[in-house]
């Protein structure tokens, strides 16, 4: 039996709500400001064969990739109400900070979905507090590598001792598993309503909808090699620019994106997964579809991802990935979308196209936080000001909150003024967050837009590029150092790009 209409819509809205359940009850159980405030976490449903049913509207990075997860926790042959924990980028993870808890829900005496949610912690171990150096050149250097394994007291035991904060990822975790298993509590409370061929039905309705009208969309848009190169700002070790190249070709409604004559892996943390690469370019194919079209496995089946094996955005263990996963990702999105751009499709400008990562340690203690920026100025609206763009979807962490937790002051947070690109619709602008060191404590940045600004479009001007300085003085964009009481970090972050030309510029030439 397929769903009607209305039944689709009422089952889609079921499905997403328990997702949107798992992650309230993941945020309001937390205890570290980086997933209680910043909600940096994500949660998603998928049926017994791995395909995603629901998510919740959480963050991009995060969600594109689940599926890999589950992949390589279903190889496991897990049984009803096993939990799983991972974090291994080359086995279904994205970077090591990023632990993702697997239910296998138990429904009839079968595994009858999984329940999943990713949340990023602010430690893992590693060389420096915070899990995200700088200078990291292998994945041992990031923190504990966990591979699908089931949830044990001896795993959490083993975990915990190679962290430098076990109270609070002891706290954050329990809120993991206590999201998962309401996840499978949603799903139950489902099948006693509809029955369990009621649910699977509408799963795969839902599922078949979801591709039947993404592949819709694609095919009104005309694509024949479009082409486009942008470049990350160094990787924390040679600081030289390292180009991303895509091709783009969108044919019989799929997408495909080949990444041939993107740079090989870096010495640095750059590199990515391909799960993270397939995530970013599913982001951009999100976008060119209508807001109603459930975002679900289906859109995916409408994907094809390539990428030379070794390479910058399909790395090789051990390759290091810490800034892949928030940085290279961000920076595919944008070379996917100046692509679309330059075969004249109407996506809007590039946003700020980093997260600003900031991280501060020290002793018993670890802060993460990635911090907004200006987003791309589209055909119709200003660029926001002041938000997490792209691959991110994150809060700022609230000043009060900061300063309660850590030995920090916020001397400066502000919008920064004049930094998105002019034009006819004029690019969001960026944010200033001034941090004073109080105590003796380490500090790490993973930042892009530094050197190359935010594009315009249609003739639209480039946003401000952003600035990193400690002490007044300019750092590279990915840096680690020691600070010392009374040492002030200032991120200034990327404008985005304008969208037309200017039309007072025009008058005035005129």
């Amino acid at each position: 039996m397929t769903l009607d209409p209305v039944g689709l819509e009422v089952m889609g809205h079921a499905f997403a709500s328990i997702a949107e359940e798992m992650g309230l009850v993941l945020i309001h159980s937390a205890l570290s400001p980086n997933i209680r405030e910043r909600r940096d976490c994500s949660a998603a449903l998928f049926d017994p064969d791995g395909e995603m049913i629901a998510q919740a509207a959480h963050i991009p990075v995060h969600l594109g990739a689940l599926a890999e997860s589950v992949a390589a926790v279903r190889a496991l042959a897990p049984r009803p109400g096993d939990v799983f924990i991972l974090n291994d980028p080359y086995t279904g993870g994205s970077h090591l900070p990023d632990l993702t808890v697997i239910g296998a829900i138990e429904l009839d005496g079968r595994v009858g979905g999984y329940s999943a949610v990713r949340a990023h912690h602010s430690d893992v171990g590693g060389a420096q507090a915070g899990s995200m150096p700088a200078g990291a050149r292998e994945i041992f250097a990031e923190g504990i590598i966990l591979p699908p394994v089931r949830w044990t007291p001896e795993v959490e035991r083993l975990l915990l001792a190679n962290v430098r904060t076990p109270e609070a990822r002891r706290g954050d975790l329990a809120a993991q598993r206590a999201a998962v298993e309401r996840g499978g509590e949603g799903l139950r409370a489902l099948v006693a309503r509809y029955g369990g061929e009621g649910v699977r039905t509408a799963a795969r309705d839902l599922i078949e909808y979801a591709e039947r009208r993404t592949r819709a969309a694609l095919a009104k848009v005309a694509a024949t090699g479009l082409r486009a190169t942008d470049w990350l700002e160094g990787d924390g070790v040679d600081d030289v620019d390292l180009p991303i190249t895509v091709r783009v070709d969108i044919r019989d409604g799929v997408f495909h994106a080949d990444f041939t004559g993107t740079a090989p892996a870096a010495r640095g943390n750059v590199n990515c997964p391909l799960a993270v690469t397939r995530a970013a370019v599913l982001f951009v194919v999100r976008t060119l579809l209508p807001e109603d079209v459930p975002t679900n496995g289906g859109v995916q089946r409408a994907l094809r991802v390539a990428a030379p094996e070794g390479c910058l955005v399909h790395a090789r263990y051990p390759s290091a990935v810490a800034a892949g996963n928030v940085e290279t990702s961000q920076r595919i999105a944008d070379t996917v979308l100046l692509a679309l751009a330059n075969g004249g499709i109407p996506v809007p400008a590039q946003g700020q196209g980093t997260m600003n990562n900031v991280t501060f340690g020290g002793g018993a203690w670890t802060y993460y936080e990635t911090i907004g920026g200006g987003q791309g100025a589209s055909r119709e609206a200003n660029g926001p000001s002041g938000v997490h763009v792209g691959m991110s979807n994150t809060r700022n962490t609230p000043v009060e909150v900061l300063e309660l937790e850590c030995p920090l002051r916020v001397r400066a947070y502000a919008l920064r003024r004049g930094s998105g690109g002019v034009g006819k619709w004029v690019g969001g602008e960026g944010v200033i967050r001034e941090f004073e060191a109080l105590a003796p404590m380490e500090l790490s940045v993973l930042a892009e837009r530094r050197r190359h600004a935010a594009r315009g479009v249609a003739g639209g001007a480039s946003g401000a590029p952003g600035r990193t300085l400690l002490n007044g003085a300019a750092l590279p964009p990915k840096v680690g150092a020691r600070l010392e009481p009374g040492d002030v970090l200032r991120i200034e972050t990327p404008g985005g790009g304008g969208w037309g030309p200017n039309p007072f510029r025009a008058r005035i030439e005129q």
